[in-house]
Parts: C-alpha cells; structure tokens; sequence
C-alpha cells in the first residue's frame, strides 16, 4: 500500500507537470521572461495546497491517467517563431525595417538581389546546428564575413543602419537575424516580388564559423546533383531549390563565377550569349567584371530567369543545370507558363528557408550591434 505522503508527492509530481505543460503551449514568450524563483513558487504553491485541501485522489482515475501521460509524454518547451513575437515589446519593429529597406534599395536596386543573398548565405552556414543566427554579420578576421563562399556579398551596411533605427525605438529587443530575414522579405516586394509571413523570434549568435561558410554554401560551377545535394543537407526539397534559384532574376555575378561556363564551348549555352558576355568577361583578369544574372530584366522580380534557362541563356552553370534535359526541367517550364505558381513557390521557400535551425528561447543573445556580440 502506498503512504499518503507518497500519494501527495504523485499528486504534486503531475500539478507541477501540468502546470509546465499549460505554460509551455499557452504562454511561451511569458515563459521566457520566468526566472527560476517563479517555477519554484508554482512548485511550493501546488505542494501548500494539496496539504491545506487534503485532497484525495486515491479514488479517482485521472491521476495515474494524467501521470501515464506527462511522464511518457512531456518533454521542456522549446520557444516558437511566431509572427507577433514584437506586437507587444516593438509594435513599431517592422514598419521601420520596411521603411529603412525601402529607402536603400530606391537608392541602389541591386541591393534588393543583396538583402535576399544576405539572409540566403546566413542561413546556409549551420554552426553547432545553428542556421539563420546572424553570424554572417560579425566582424573580424576568421569569420564568415570574410569567408571565401562569402565573396561579393554586400548589404552589410545597410543592416547595420536599419539596427540602428530598430534600437533607437525598442532597445535591446529586436535581433539581428530576425533584421535579415524581415529585410528580404521586404527587399523583394520592393522590385515586384512576393510578400510572405516572417515568423520572428530568432536569437543571434556569439561567434560564426568561416570554414563552414566555403563549404556550406552552393558555387556557381555546381551540376545538378550537386546541387540537389546541397539543399537536401539543409532539408530543403529539389522544388523549393528550383524556386529559390529564381531569386536570380535579380542581382549581378562576377565575371570569375561565370568565365568557365562562357569560354567551354558547351552545347547548353547560347553561342550569341556567350559572345556578348565574353565582352566583358576576358579569359584573364577582369575576374570582378559584372554581369546580370538575367539580362532582360535585372532589376525586376519576375520569371525572365526561368525563360532564360530554357533560351540556354542562363549566366551560371549552375543555373542552367536547372534546365538541362533533366528531373527539374519540367517545374522551370511550369514556372515559365505560370508566374504564380512560382511567385507561392518562392515564398514559401524563403520561409522554410528562413526557418534553418534558428536560436531561440534563451540560446544566443539580442545584439545591441549586429557586427558584434554583445
């Protein structure tokens, strides 16, 4: 037979369960501003109370019910993305990111195509399973920034400007990852393309890690398998790749990335377009030379990128390996007869992709400046 102490410590044992349970999928962001002297006085509450009510439960079933279920079942909350993560601490968070981006890219279009690789390039470099964290934004000598996958990636400054507006209204509230993931969003609707829901709560990291970062990320001389390959490691499907691959439609790559693809004689490019490009883009030297990765319309947010790769007219080879006479002709070829399919595609691409292992909770830090940790 069991003692009532034992009784009342079961008892105890499941209130304190439930207790956690019900804040950890009702109260998530009040959780994290608990200390530990608030989880212990629910405890020492639940214990006062089961002694000043002499309850009994020996008689009812709920309790080795409810004890079945949260000892099998339980496990610690861990905090969620949710797109109203600021309503309460920043209301104004997002109404001034838009502002600040909508400023630069109307100063520089080309920055549009920048915000999105920004955001792209963090989120690809996982360290300790940490995905989009803001690491790419910290300065120093070993670090991502500075990491050869990283080459040509420019927008930093304008990140740190939009930092800057975010902490003058809301202090120490709003994280650097999340700036970069709200920033592509909004950079794409500023040149036609689509919007989507950015599920915020992101935390930024203490340090990078710039060997990742010339691994991690796709190269422009990737094939297909590659390719497929590298998104499949960041659990992204071969659509959501195809999909994401069209933020090419804007932006500009250097002559180095492209000068194989141009000189080879391949029977996948244009013959007229990799004479006009070789203009520019000599066998030697020149390797900073630009050139649009769509030519018809670089500055616009449209499907032009997925007509050039069926005209063979694609800039990068790995570009082009997306419309080769292999499994992923067939979704450019939808996306070239159905500019919306690809425009939903596209975004809910940039949400998984924005999703990547991101801290949360209590990992990871706000910084007060995205180019250092606090």
């Amino acid at each position: 037979m069991y003692s009532d102490r034992s009784i009342r410590l079961c008892n105890l044992h499941v209130i304190i369960l439930f207790l956690l349970q019900y804040i950890c999928i009702n109260l998530q962001l009040f959780l994290l501003k608990l200390s530990s002297i608030v989880i212990v006085s629910l405890a020492i509450i639940a214990s006062f109370l089961l002694h000043i009510l002499h309850m009994d439960y020996r008689k009812s079933i709920l309790i080795p019910i409810l004890t079945l279920i949260f000892s099998l079942n339980y496990t610690p909350c861990k905090a969620q993305l949710s797109t109203t993560f600021y309503d309460n601490t920043c209301p104004n968070a997002l109404t001034t990111i838009s502002t600040s981006i909508s400023a630069a890219v109307a100063t520089d279009r080309r920055m549009a195509a920048s915000l999105i690789r920004l955001h792209f390039h963090d989120c690809f470099v996982q360290v300790n399973l940490q995905g989009c964290d803001a690491s790419i934004l910290l300065d120093g000598a070993q670090t991502e920034k500075n990491a050869f996958g990283n080459g040509g990636v420019r927008g930093y400054n304008v990140i740190d400007d939009v930092k800057a507006a975010v902490e003058s209204i809301c202090p120490g509230i709003v994280s650097c990852a999340d700036i970069l993931a709200v920033a592509a969003r909004d950079a794409s609707v500023e040149v036609g393309g689509p919007s989507w829901s950015v599920r915020l709560g992101r935390r930024d990291s203490l340090t990078g890690n710039p060997g990742e970062a010339g691994t991690d990320l796709p190269l422009g001389s990737f094939n297909l398998g590659q390719i497929i390959s590298n998104f499949d490691s960041k659990t992204l499907s071969v659509r959501e790749m195809v999909a994401l691959s069209g933020a090419h439609t804007i932006g500009q790559a250097r002559c180095g990335a492209f000068r194989a693809r141009i000189y080879n004689n391949d029977s996948n490019i244009d013959a007229e377009f990799a004479t006009n490009l070789r203009s520019n883009c000599p066998e030697t030297g020149g390797n900073g030379n630009l050139a649009p990765l769509d030519f018809v319309t670089p500055n616009t947010f449209d499907i032009n990128y997925y007509r050039n790769l069926v005209d063979r007219r694609g800039l990068l080879a790995s570009d082009q390996a997306l419309f080769n006479g292999d499994s992923t002709d067939s979704i450019v070829q939808g996306y070239v007869d159905n500019p919306a399919t690809f425009e939903s595609d596209f975004a809910a691409a940039m949400v998984r992709m924005g999703e990547i292992d991101p801290l949360t909770g209590a990992s990871g830090e706000i910084r007060t400046v995205c180019t250092t940790a606090n």
